[in-house]
């Protein structure tokens, strides 16, 4: 069930202070650190992470969308992509509803 905007809004301005769960907070984390410096990802930070209830194979996801975004971000910056026009994500919620995704 996807969550409200506001909700969406808190977690993107600040996850440590947005109404996750402990253990939600725990891969962000890893996350963050995946995202902004790889390579201070630590084997002592995969434990914590795993501690808090992640499996391996949670981690190994979760840090494969993390590297397939950035990929897809640069090679989009890189080559000159346009971003969609604006209002575009809206009207295609609107005419489509939400695909089917669930979280």
């Amino acid at each position: 069930m996807l969550k409200d905007r506001s909700f969406v809004d808190a977690v993107c301005e600040d996850f440590e202070s947005a109404p996750l769960t402990d253990k939600e907070k725990a891969l962000f984390r890893y996350l963050a650190m995946v995202n902004d410096t790889p390579a201070k990802v630590s084997g002592a930070l995969v434990e914590e992470t795993k501690a808090a209830g992640w499996t391996d194979q949670a981690l190994y996801d979760a840090a494969t969308v993390c590297a397939i975004f950035n990929f897809f971000n640069r090679w989009i910056d890189a080559a000159g992509v346009p971003d969609v026009p604006k209002g575009f994500y809206e009207k295609r919620l609107a005419e489509h509803g939400d695909m089917g995704y669930a979280m």
